[in-house]
Protein backbone atom coordinates (compact mmCIF):
# COMPACT_ATOMS: atom_id res chain seq x y z
CA UNK A 1 0.00 0.00 0.00
CA UNK A 2 1.90 3.15 -1.22
CA UNK A 3 0.00 6.49 -0.26
CA UNK A 4 0.79 9.93 -1.92
CA UNK A 5 1.40 12.99 0.46
CA UNK A 6 -1.78 14.64 0.45
CA UNK A 7 -3.11 12.08 2.58
CA UNK A 8 -0.74 13.25 5.65
CA UNK A 9 -0.71 16.81 7.00
CA UNK A 10 2.55 18.86 8.07
CA UNK A 11 4.54 17.88 10.97
CA UNK A 12 7.52 19.26 12.96
CA UNK A 13 10.19 18.27 15.24
CA UNK A 14 13.57 18.67 16.74
CA UNK A 15 16.02 15.89 14.72
CA UNK A 16 18.82 16.59 16.78
CA UNK A 17 19.65 15.62 20.52
CA UNK A 18 17.59 18.26 23.46
CA UNK A 19 20.68 20.02 25.08
CA UNK A 20 23.83 22.40 24.57
CA UNK A 21 25.80 22.48 21.29
CA UNK A 22 26.93 23.60 18.45
CA UNK A 23 23.82 23.47 16.07
CA UNK A 24 20.18 22.20 16.28
CA UNK A 25 18.02 20.82 13.47
CA UNK A 26 13.97 21.54 13.41
CA UNK A 27 12.93 19.35 10.95
CA UNK A 28 9.66 19.98 8.89
CA UNK A 29 7.90 17.31 6.64
CA UNK A 30 4.48 17.66 4.57
CA UNK A 31 2.82 19.58 1.71
CA UNK A 32 2.81 22.98 4.22
CA UNK A 33 6.24 22.77 5.44
CA UNK A 34 7.60 25.60 2.92
CA UNK A 35 3.96 27.78 4.02
CA UNK A 36 5.25 27.05 7.62
CA UNK A 37 8.39 27.92 7.42
CA UNK A 38 7.36 31.22 5.56
CA UNK A 39 5.93 32.44 8.44
CA UNK A 40 8.49 32.48 10.47
CA UNK A 41 11.88 32.88 7.61
CA UNK A 42 13.19 36.39 7.03
CA UNK A 43 15.97 35.94 3.63
CA UNK A 44 15.66 34.66 0.66
CA UNK A 45 11.68 34.08 -0.68
CA UNK A 46 11.71 30.46 -0.16
CA UNK A 47 9.02 30.33 -2.80
CA UNK A 48 11.73 30.89 -5.66
CA UNK A 49 15.07 29.21 -4.10
CA UNK A 50 16.16 26.28 -5.47
CA UNK A 51 15.38 22.82 -3.93
CA UNK A 52 18.02 21.01 -1.94
CA UNK A 53 19.81 24.51 -0.93
CA UNK A 54 20.57 25.78 2.00
CA UNK A 55 19.39 29.68 2.82
CA UNK A 56 20.70 32.31 4.81
CA UNK A 57 18.08 34.28 7.11
CA UNK A 58 16.97 34.50 10.59
CA UNK A 59 13.89 32.93 12.54
CA UNK A 60 11.52 35.42 13.93
CA UNK A 61 8.15 35.63 16.03
CA UNK A 62 5.74 36.67 13.81
CA UNK A 63 3.81 38.18 16.66
CA UNK A 64 6.50 40.19 18.50
CA UNK A 65 8.68 40.65 15.40
CA UNK A 66 11.53 40.14 17.42
CA UNK A 67 14.44 37.79 15.85
CA UNK A 68 14.60 34.45 17.38
CA UNK A 69 17.52 32.96 15.97
CA UNK A 70 20.25 33.31 13.43
CA UNK A 71 19.83 30.45 10.82
CA UNK A 72 20.63 28.34 8.06
CA UNK A 73 17.05 26.90 6.35
CA UNK A 74 17.60 23.72 4.12
CA UNK A 75 14.99 23.64 1.09
CA UNK A 76 14.14 20.36 -0.26
CA UNK A 77 11.07 19.89 -2.40
CA UNK A 78 9.39 16.46 -3.02
CA UNK A 79 9.28 14.00 -4.41
CA UNK A 80 13.34 13.77 -4.34
CA UNK A 81 13.25 13.60 -0.41
CA UNK A 82 13.51 11.52 2.59
CA UNK A 83 9.89 11.32 3.14
CA UNK A 84 9.25 12.09 -0.90
CA UNK A 85 7.11 15.74 0.39
CA UNK A 86 8.57 18.86 0.96
CA UNK A 87 11.52 19.38 3.65
CA UNK A 88 12.61 22.40 6.04
CA UNK A 89 15.19 22.57 8.16
CA UNK A 90 16.38 24.59 9.79
CA UNK A 91 20.06 24.78 11.42
CA UNK A 92 19.88 27.09 14.42
CA UNK A 93 21.90 27.43 17.16
CA UNK A 94 22.33 24.58 19.77
CA UNK A 95 20.68 26.01 23.03
CA UNK A 96 17.67 24.77 24.50
CA UNK A 97 15.58 27.64 24.31
CA UNK A 98 16.30 29.13 20.97
CA UNK A 99 15.65 25.60 19.41
CA UNK A 100 12.13 25.00 21.65
CA UNK A 101 11.50 28.12 20.60
CA UNK A 102 11.74 27.66 16.91
CA UNK A 103 10.04 24.23 17.13
CA UNK A 104 6.59 26.02 19.17
CA UNK A 105 6.39 28.42 16.08
CA UNK A 106 6.31 26.27 13.46
CA UNK A 107 3.86 24.19 15.78
CA UNK A 108 1.69 27.38 15.94
CA UNK A 109 1.92 28.63 12.29
CA UNK A 110 0.61 25.55 10.66
CA UNK A 111 2.54 22.23 11.79
CA UNK A 112 1.87 18.60 14.20
CA UNK A 113 4.33 17.75 16.20
CA UNK A 114 5.46 14.41 14.96
CA UNK A 115 5.33 11.07 16.76
CA UNK A 116 8.64 8.72 17.00
CA UNK A 117 9.60 7.84 13.86
CA UNK A 118 7.04 9.61 11.94
CA UNK A 119 9.19 11.01 9.17
CA UNK A 120 10.42 7.36 8.54
CA UNK A 121 7.11 6.07 8.65
CA UNK A 122 5.98 8.22 5.95
CA UNK A 123 8.87 7.30 3.83
CA UNK A 124 8.05 3.97 3.99
CA UNK A 125 4.42 4.55 3.25
CA UNK A 126 5.21 7.03 0.43
CA UNK A 127 7.19 4.04 -1.14
CA UNK A 128 10.38 5.71 -0.52
CA UNK A 129 11.96 2.97 1.27
CA UNK A 130 10.27 -0.23 2.41
CA UNK A 131 10.01 -2.10 5.84
CA UNK A 132 13.49 -3.51 6.31
CA UNK A 133 15.30 -0.59 5.42
CA UNK A 134 13.40 1.77 7.66
CA UNK A 135 14.50 -0.67 10.40
CA UNK A 136 17.60 -0.68 9.18
CA UNK A 137 17.45 3.13 9.98
CA UNK A 138 17.56 2.76 13.57
CA UNK A 139 20.24 0.10 13.45
CA UNK A 140 22.48 2.56 11.65
CA UNK A 141 21.85 5.24 14.23
CA UNK A 142 22.50 2.82 17.32
CA UNK A 143 25.43 1.05 15.47
CA UNK A 144 27.97 0.38 18.46
CA UNK A 145 31.02 -0.69 16.07
CA UNK A 146 31.98 0.54 12.31
CA UNK A 147 30.87 -3.45 11.08
CA UNK A 148 27.32 -3.29 12.68
CA UNK A 149 27.53 0.08 10.61
CA UNK A 150 28.36 -1.42 7.60
CA UNK A 151 25.84 -4.03 8.25
CA UNK A 152 23.30 -1.44 8.82
CA UNK A 153 24.07 0.45 5.73
CA UNK A 154 24.00 -2.81 3.79
CA UNK A 155 20.38 -3.12 4.49
CA UNK A 156 19.46 0.46 4.15
CA UNK A 157 20.98 0.03 0.19
CA UNK A 158 18.30 -2.85 0.37
CA UNK A 159 20.57 -5.57 -0.20
CA UNK A 160 18.18 -7.84 2.42
CA UNK A 161 15.40 -6.29 0.21
CA UNK A 162 16.24 -7.39 -3.02
CA UNK A 163 17.34 -11.03 -1.76
CA UNK A 164 13.73 -11.57 -0.22
CA UNK A 165 11.42 -9.95 -3.34
CA UNK A 166 13.80 -12.06 -5.89
CA UNK A 167 12.61 -15.10 -3.25
CA UNK A 168 9.09 -13.93 -3.45
CA UNK A 169 9.47 -13.90 -7.10
CA UNK A 170 10.98 -17.24 -7.50
CA UNK A 171 8.06 -18.20 -5.41
CA UNK A 172 4.85 -16.20 -7.57
CA UNK A 173 6.48 -18.10 -11.09
CA UNK A 174 6.46 -21.46 -9.66
CA UNK A 175 2.60 -20.80 -8.24
CA UNK A 176 1.70 -19.24 -11.49
CA UNK A 177 2.85 -22.00 -13.46
CA UNK A 178 1.31 -24.61 -10.86
CA UNK A 179 -2.06 -22.91 -11.27
CA UNK A 180 -1.59 -23.12 -15.05
CA UNK A 181 -0.23 -26.80 -15.05
CA UNK A 182 -3.72 -27.54 -12.89
CA UNK A 183 -6.08 -25.61 -14.87
CA UNK A 184 -4.82 -25.95 -18.38
CA UNK A 185 -3.32 -29.73 -18.18
CA UNK A 186 -1.60 -30.97 -20.95
CA UNK A 187 0.09 -34.05 -20.32
CA UNK A 188 -1.40 -37.28 -18.38
CA UNK A 189 1.36 -37.21 -15.81
CA UNK A 190 0.59 -33.20 -15.17
CA UNK A 191 0.41 -33.98 -11.28
CA UNK A 192 3.87 -35.75 -11.22
CA UNK A 193 5.64 -32.36 -13.31
CA UNK A 194 3.77 -30.19 -10.58
CA UNK A 195 4.55 -31.72 -7.95
CA UNK A 196 8.48 -31.92 -8.90
CA UNK A 197 7.95 -28.03 -9.89
CA UNK A 198 6.88 -27.32 -6.43
CA UNK A 199 9.45 -29.68 -4.87
CA UNK A 200 12.33 -28.22 -6.76
CA UNK A 201 11.18 -25.12 -6.22
CA UNK A 202 10.62 -25.19 -2.18
CA UNK A 203 13.97 -26.82 -1.60
CA UNK A 204 15.86 -23.84 -3.43
CA UNK A 205 14.08 -21.60 -1.56
CA UNK A 206 14.64 -23.11 1.93
CA UNK A 207 18.41 -23.25 0.66
CA UNK A 208 18.33 -19.44 0.80
CA UNK A 209 16.24 -19.02 3.49
CA UNK A 210 18.78 -21.27 6.30
CA UNK A 211 21.63 -19.62 4.37
CA UNK A 212 19.75 -15.97 5.97
CA UNK A 213 19.72 -18.07 8.93
CA UNK A 214 22.97 -18.88 9.28
CA UNK A 215 23.99 -15.24 9.71
CA UNK A 216 21.66 -14.64 12.68
CA UNK A 217 23.83 -15.37 15.25
CA UNK A 218 26.42 -13.23 14.13
CA UNK A 219 23.85 -10.50 13.16
CA UNK A 220 22.40 -10.56 16.65
CA UNK A 221 26.00 -10.00 18.43
CA UNK A 222 26.20 -7.00 15.93
CA UNK A 223 22.93 -5.43 16.69
CA UNK A 224 22.71 -5.84 20.40
CA UNK A 225 26.27 -6.26 21.61
CA UNK A 226 27.48 -9.88 23.09
CA UNK A 227 26.86 -10.15 26.62
CA UNK A 228 30.17 -10.99 28.22
CA UNK A 229 30.94 -11.52 32.12
CA UNK A 230 34.05 -10.56 33.70
CA UNK A 231 34.11 -12.86 36.57
CA UNK A 232 36.40 -14.73 39.01
CA UNK A 233 36.97 -14.13 42.76
CA UNK A 234 38.03 -11.21 44.50
CA UNK A 235 40.84 -9.25 43.82
CA UNK A 236 42.17 -11.17 40.48
CA UNK A 237 42.58 -8.02 38.40
CA UNK A 238 38.70 -8.24 36.65
CA UNK A 239 38.39 -4.41 37.47
CA UNK A 240 41.82 -3.54 35.47
CA UNK A 241 41.03 -6.01 32.89
CA UNK A 242 37.68 -3.88 32.17
CA UNK A 243 39.38 -0.63 33.16
CA UNK A 244 41.62 -1.61 29.85
CA UNK A 245 39.23 -2.94 27.64
CA UNK A 246 37.29 0.05 27.67
CA UNK A 247 39.91 2.44 27.67
CA UNK A 248 38.78 4.37 30.97
CA UNK A 249 39.50 4.26 34.40
CA UNK A 250 35.47 3.48 34.90
CA UNK A 251 36.07 0.60 37.94
CA UNK A 252 37.88 1.27 41.00
CA UNK A 253 40.78 -0.57 41.38
CA UNK A 254 42.27 -1.42 44.63
CA UNK A 255 44.66 -4.32 46.36
CA UNK A 256 41.24 -4.73 48.69
CA UNK A 257 39.13 -7.77 48.02
CA UNK A 258 35.91 -6.98 47.33
CA UNK A 259 35.90 -3.40 45.96
CA UNK A 260 33.62 -4.34 43.27
CA UNK A 261 30.51 -4.68 45.11
CA UNK A 262 27.77 -4.13 42.04
CA UNK A 263 27.75 -4.93 38.65
CA UNK A 264 29.31 -2.44 36.12
CA UNK A 265 28.29 -2.53 32.49
CA UNK A 266 30.02 -1.00 29.71
CA UNK A 267 30.10 -1.21 25.79
CA UNK A 268 33.18 -2.18 24.10
CA UNK A 269 34.23 -2.15 20.35
CA UNK A 270 36.74 -5.40 19.97
CA UNK A 271 38.02 -5.81 16.29
CA UNK A 272 34.57 -4.93 15.48
CA UNK A 273 32.98 -6.87 17.76
CA UNK A 274 30.51 -5.00 20.22
CA UNK A 275 30.55 -6.19 23.38
CA UNK A 276 28.33 -5.90 26.68
CA UNK A 277 31.36 -5.62 29.45
CA UNK A 278 30.06 -6.82 32.80
CA UNK A 279 32.39 -6.47 35.64
CA UNK A 280 30.99 -8.76 38.31
CA UNK A 281 31.30 -8.65 42.14
CA UNK A 282 33.91 -11.06 43.10
CA UNK A 283 32.53 -14.44 43.84
CA UNK A 284 33.13 -15.71 47.57
CA UNK A 285 31.59 -16.48 50.65
CA UNK A 286 31.14 -13.36 52.36
CA UNK A 287 29.47 -11.92 55.87
CA UNK A 288 29.03 -8.48 54.44
CA UNK A 289 25.21 -7.99 53.47
CA UNK A 290 26.20 -5.12 50.15
CA UNK A 291 28.81 -7.80 49.00
CA UNK A 292 26.80 -10.73 49.38
CA UNK A 293 24.36 -8.72 47.10
CA UNK A 294 27.11 -8.09 44.44
CA UNK A 295 27.99 -11.65 45.00
CA UNK A 296 24.20 -13.29 44.10
CA UNK A 297 24.21 -10.58 40.92
CA UNK A 298 27.72 -11.83 39.85
CA UNK A 299 26.12 -15.29 39.59
CA UNK A 300 23.01 -14.10 37.39
CA UNK A 301 25.10 -12.08 35.32
CA UNK A 302 26.88 -15.79 34.43
CA UNK A 303 23.62 -16.85 33.27
CA UNK A 304 22.47 -14.23 30.78
CA UNK A 305 25.80 -14.11 29.39
CA UNK A 306 27.20 -15.35 25.89
CA UNK A 307 30.80 -15.06 26.84
CA UNK A 308 32.38 -15.23 29.83
CA UNK A 309 35.70 -13.43 30.97
CA UNK A 310 36.72 -16.07 33.83
CA UNK A 311 39.89 -14.37 34.98
CA UNK A 312 42.59 -15.90 37.37
CA UNK A 313 45.16 -15.32 39.38
CA UNK A 314 48.27 -16.57 37.72
CA UNK A 315 50.62 -15.37 40.78
CA UNK A 316 48.68 -17.78 43.14
CA UNK A 317 47.27 -21.29 43.28
CA UNK A 318 43.95 -22.69 42.29
CA UNK A 319 42.16 -21.98 45.54
CA UNK A 320 38.50 -23.32 46.36
CA UNK A 321 36.75 -20.00 44.53
CA UNK A 322 38.49 -20.73 41.67
CA UNK A 323 37.46 -24.62 41.49
CA UNK A 324 34.25 -23.23 41.75
CA UNK A 325 33.69 -20.69 39.04
CA UNK A 326 35.23 -23.14 36.32
CA UNK A 327 32.65 -25.75 37.24
CA UNK A 328 30.03 -22.71 37.31
CA UNK A 329 30.94 -21.47 33.87
CA UNK A 330 31.65 -25.01 32.25
CA UNK A 331 29.01 -24.72 30.42
CA UNK A 332 29.14 -21.54 28.61
CA UNK A 333 31.59 -19.67 25.82
CA UNK A 334 34.17 -18.97 27.70
CA UNK A 335 37.74 -17.66 27.80
CA UNK A 336 40.54 -18.31 30.38
CA UNK A 337 41.95 -15.13 31.43
CA UNK A 338 45.73 -15.79 33.54
CA UNK A 339 46.10 -12.82 34.69
CA UNK A 340 48.96 -11.14 36.76
CA UNK A 341 51.49 -12.58 34.22
CA UNK A 342 53.94 -9.72 35.59
CA UNK A 343 54.34 -11.85 38.98
CA UNK A 344 56.13 -14.58 39.75
CA UNK A 345 53.94 -17.62 38.64
CA UNK A 346 52.68 -20.32 41.11
CA UNK A 347 49.25 -21.44 38.94
CA UNK A 348 49.50 -25.03 37.74
CA UNK A 349 48.33 -24.60 33.98
CA UNK A 350 48.70 -27.83 33.30
CA UNK A 351 45.61 -28.12 35.57
CA UNK A 352 44.00 -25.58 34.61
CA UNK A 353 44.01 -26.91 31.35
CA UNK A 354 42.86 -30.64 32.60
CA UNK A 355 39.95 -28.94 34.80
CA UNK A 356 38.62 -26.58 31.97
CA UNK A 357 39.46 -28.64 28.56
CA UNK A 358 39.49 -25.06 27.07
CA UNK A 359 41.59 -24.18 24.33
CA UNK A 360 41.03 -20.79 24.80
CA UNK A 361 43.62 -19.66 27.65
CA UNK A 362 45.44 -16.36 27.10
CA UNK A 363 47.61 -15.12 29.84
CA UNK A 364 47.76 -11.16 30.71
CA UNK A 365 49.11 -8.81 32.82
CA UNK A 366 46.33 -6.14 33.25
CA UNK A 367 48.43 -3.57 34.60
CA UNK A 368 51.12 -3.86 31.70
CA UNK A 369 48.45 -4.11 29.48
CA UNK A 370 50.51 -7.59 27.67
CA UNK A 371 48.25 -9.87 26.43
CA UNK A 372 45.10 -8.14 25.68
CA UNK A 373 45.53 -7.65 21.64
CA UNK A 374 45.24 -11.62 21.54
CA UNK A 375 42.80 -11.88 23.92
CA UNK A 376 40.42 -9.30 21.74
CA UNK A 377 41.33 -11.73 19.23
CA UNK A 378 40.55 -14.67 20.57
CA UNK A 379 37.01 -13.53 21.41
CA UNK A 380 36.47 -12.08 17.14
CA UNK A 381 37.52 -15.58 16.45
CA UNK A 382 35.45 -17.33 18.55
CA UNK A 383 32.07 -15.72 17.10
CA UNK A 384 33.42 -14.59 13.72
CA UNK A 385 35.33 -17.49 12.07
CA UNK A 386 37.29 -15.97 9.63
CA UNK A 387 36.23 -12.21 10.95
CA UNK A 388 33.66 -10.90 8.97
CA UNK A 389 35.84 -8.25 6.92
CA UNK A 390 35.67 -10.76 4.00
CA UNK A 391 31.88 -11.18 4.47
CA UNK A 392 31.08 -7.14 4.95
CA UNK A 393 29.03 -7.13 1.81
CA UNK A 394 26.92 -9.79 2.34
CA UNK A 395 22.96 -9.88 3.55
CA UNK A 396 23.36 -10.02 7.49
CA UNK A 397 20.07 -10.87 9.40
CA UNK A 398 20.04 -8.93 12.34
CA UNK A 399 16.82 -7.74 13.71
CA UNK A 400 14.72 -10.05 15.93
CA UNK A 401 11.50 -9.56 13.83
CA UNK A 402 12.90 -10.74 10.67
CA UNK A 403 14.24 -13.63 12.16
CA UNK A 404 11.21 -15.22 13.55
CA UNK A 405 9.47 -15.06 9.92
CA UNK A 406 12.31 -16.43 8.13
CA UNK A 407 12.01 -18.94 10.71
CA UNK A 408 8.12 -19.16 9.74
CA UNK A 409 8.76 -18.98 6.49
CA UNK A 410 10.92 -22.43 6.88
CA UNK A 411 8.70 -24.31 8.40
CA UNK A 412 6.46 -23.82 5.67
CA UNK A 413 8.79 -24.91 3.14
CA UNK A 414 9.31 -27.88 5.52
CA UNK A 415 5.39 -28.41 5.01
CA UNK A 416 5.52 -28.07 1.27
CA UNK A 417 8.61 -30.44 0.98
CA UNK A 418 6.74 -33.21 3.17
CA UNK A 419 3.74 -33.04 2.06
CA UNK A 420 5.05 -33.32 -1.32
CA UNK A 421 6.76 -36.44 -0.48
CA UNK A 422 3.58 -38.12 1.46
CA UNK A 423 1.56 -37.74 -1.86
CA UNK A 424 -0.60 -34.71 -0.94
CA UNK A 425 -2.62 -33.22 -3.49
CA UNK A 426 -0.49 -29.73 -5.35
CA UNK A 427 -3.58 -27.72 -4.44
CA UNK A 428 -3.23 -28.55 -0.96
CA UNK A 429 0.35 -28.09 -0.66
CA UNK A 430 0.51 -24.83 -2.67
CA UNK A 431 -1.46 -23.43 0.25
CA UNK A 432 1.78 -23.78 2.59
CA UNK A 433 3.98 -22.22 -0.90
CA UNK A 434 2.03 -19.50 -0.77
CA UNK A 435 2.41 -18.65 3.16
CA UNK A 436 5.87 -18.37 2.79
CA UNK A 437 5.36 -16.06 0.12
CA UNK A 438 3.50 -13.89 2.71
CA UNK A 439 5.88 -14.17 5.53
CA UNK A 440 8.53 -13.07 3.24
CA UNK A 441 6.43 -9.95 2.17
CA UNK A 442 6.06 -9.32 5.94
CA UNK A 443 10.47 -9.03 5.98
CA UNK A 444 9.82 -5.78 3.29
CA UNK A 445 6.27 -4.76 4.55
CA UNK A 446 4.39 -5.59 0.91
CA UNK A 447 1.94 -7.07 3.67
CA UNK A 448 1.57 -6.09 7.32
CA UNK A 449 -0.87 -4.93 9.79
CA UNK A 450 -0.90 -0.96 11.00
CA UNK A 451 -0.44 -2.54 14.15
CA UNK A 452 2.95 -3.67 13.26
CA UNK A 453 3.96 0.31 11.76
CA UNK A 454 2.66 1.52 15.49
CA UNK A 455 4.89 -0.83 17.40
CA UNK A 456 8.13 -0.73 15.18
CA UNK A 457 8.37 3.10 14.65
CA UNK A 458 7.13 3.73 18.33
CA UNK A 459 10.76 2.49 19.12
CA UNK A 460 12.28 5.69 16.88
CA UNK A 461 13.30 8.89 18.13
CA UNK A 462 11.12 11.98 17.75
CA UNK A 463 13.05 13.72 15.04
CA UNK A 464 13.61 10.35 12.72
Amino acid sequence: MVLTTTEFDTIAAISTPVGQGGISIIRISGDDAIKVAKNLYRGKNLDKVETNTINYGHIIDPETQKTVDEVMLSVMRAPKTYTKEDIIEINCHGGIIATNKILQLALSYGARMAEPGEFTKRAFLNGRIDLSQSEAVMDLIEAKTDRSMKVALNQLDGNLSHLIKQLRQDILDVLAQVEVNIDYPEYDDVETMTSQLLLNKATQVKASVEQLLQTANQGKILRDGLATSIIGRPNVGKSSLLNHLIHEDKAIVTDVPGTTRDVLEEYVNVKGVPLKLIDTAGIRETDDTVEKIGVERSRKAIDMSDLVLLVLNSSEALTKEDLELIDLTKDKQRIIVLNKTDLPAKLDLAKVKQLTQSKNIISTSAIEADGLKQLEEVIAHMFFNEGIENSQNDVVVTNARHIGLLNQAKQALDEVISGLSAGLPVDLVQIDMTRCWELLGEITGDSYQDELLDQLFSQFCLGK
